[in-house]
């Protein structure tokens, strides 16, 4: 299947909306305004990665191997849409601010 475009287009949206979303409710229900943003970065690990879990425990040489041979084989189509991940991540922190100057106590 060809990616086109048009697939790099939505998918693009679709991670920045998904991962603000997200971010925005563990904001809400944590009160801790950038833990997704810091949780980011292992979650793009468990996206990426081909390794069972356990094996970082078994053969942890042979296993960060891997995954550092997986994070820069990545292609710049991927890439972008990773860090429109990570950027919904970071527009919901400063909404997340934002809300709570304005005075919404919930938030």
């Amino acid at each position: 299947m060809q990616f086109t475009i048009v697939h790099l287009m939505i998918s693009i949206v679709l991670f920045f909306v998904l991962f603000f979303g997200i971010a925005f409710i563990l904001n809400m229900l944590l009160r801790m305004t950038w833990f997704m943003a810091f949780i980011y970065p292992i979650v793009v690990i468990f996206i990426v990665n081909k390794v069972k879990l356990i094996d970082y425990f078994r053969e942890p040489a042979k296993s960060f191997q891997t995954l550092l041979s997986d994070l820069t084989t990545l292609a710049a189509a991927d890439i972008v849409i990773l860090l429109s991940g990570l950027l919904g991540t970071i527009v919901a922190g400063f909404t997340m601010k934002v809300l709570r100057k304005r005075g919404y106590r919930m938030f």
